[in-house]
């Protein structure tokens, strides 16, 4: 049983490592998550006010990525999420279709994103694939496509 341990990829020279597949976030790490949050805040007031697709594009703006913003990542998703889950099932399409092309891509990988973190799924699986049903109603698969091709790692 040993044997499936071994990590055959310390023993490989032609391993890809994550930093190598795009450019890391040219901002400081400190300064990510400082954006973070204040995007976070101001995703607040506008929610306040009742404009969701306002909050959905601050937050979906210059999103961090690549390795050492783990933090600041993880406080957009939340953000993210919490405006998907204050948005009533009839007003998605409306946001999504007043949602930019690169914003509506951006929305599919945090889609993506909050489907794969353990324990979130339980708590807000149902309105995720809501969202991505009605963001590839409007935006269509290809869609999908640029987000599972893009290498920027949200």
């Amino acid at each position: 049983m040993s044997f499936r341990k071994i990590d055959i990829d310390a023993y490989d020279e032609d391993v890809l490592l994550e930093g190598e597949l795009c450019e890391p976030d040219p901002r400081d790490p400190a300064q990510v998550l400082s954006d973070a949050k204040q995007k976070q805040a101001a995703v607040r007031s506008t929610l306040a006010r009742g404009d969701i697709p306002g909050a959905l594009g601050i937050a979906l703006d210059s999103i961090p990525y690549g390795p050492n913003v783990e933090e600041a990542k993880n406080l957009t998703l939340q953000t993210v999420v919490s405006i998907l889950n204050s948005t009533k099932s009839s007003d998605i399409i409306s946001v999504v279709k007043a949602l930019s092309q690169d914003a509506q891509d951006t929305l599919m990988k945090y889609l993506y994103k909050g489907m794969g973190m353990p324990g979130w799924g339980d708590v807000s699986g149902s309105v995720l694939l809501g969202w991505h049903e009605k963001l590839t109603e409007v935006a269509g698969t290809g869609c999908i496509v640029r987000v599972m091709t893009d290498r920027r790692i949200v």
